[in-house]
């Protein structure tokens, strides 16, 4: 393990890293991001300071990637939006693969839940169709669960 540099621009980086990190988990990159806009500008102690706190346990990649993907799911986000939003933070696409990786019907499941919950009931015509599909498209969800619960809330509503 790296000892802390006694200087006080590390202890002021590593002080702003604690107070980020005590509120929420954050990749590394939104964490350099976030001390370069509050005007840390040596990299060089932010990346020192960030291998530190991995070693110690206090920054993890894998806690992050969690609690995110936790996160968007339970907003109604989908699989392709939340790698997106993943890979935009500096995750790797090996890595959000691994965390989204759920049975396909898990997903279809959860795009249920998101039409069911912005619309609960089934699109009468084609342009109501578009425009749940449109909805269901931007939250993240696959076009081939897409299609499938749309089909399927018609058929049902059809049928009663």
């Amino acid at each position: 393990m790296n000892l802390p540099k006694p200087t006080p621009e590390y202890e002021e980086v590593r002080e702003r890293c604690l107070g980020l990190l005590a509120r929420r988990e954050h990749s590394r990159r939104e964490l350099l991001r976030k001390l370069k806009q509050r005007g840390f500008d040596d990299a060089e102690i932010a990346h020192q300071v960030l291998d530190d706190l991995e070693e110690q346990g206090l920054l993890s990649e894998a806690r992050f990637v969690e609690s995110f993907v936790r996160t968007r799911i339970e907003s109604g986000h989908g699989p392709l939006k939340i790698r997106a939003a993943l890979q935009e933070r500096g995750i790797g696409s090996a890595v959000a693969s691994q965390a989204l990786d759920d049975d396909r019907s898990i997903w279809r499941e959860r795009c249920r839940q998101t039409w069911y919950k912005r619309f609960g009931t089934a699109p009468e015509d084609r342009n109501e169709i578009a425009r749940h599909t449109r909805f269901l498209a931007s939250r993240g969800f696959e076009s081939e669960d897409i299609r499938a619960v749309l089909q399927e809330v018609t058929k049902a509503s059809r049928h009663d």
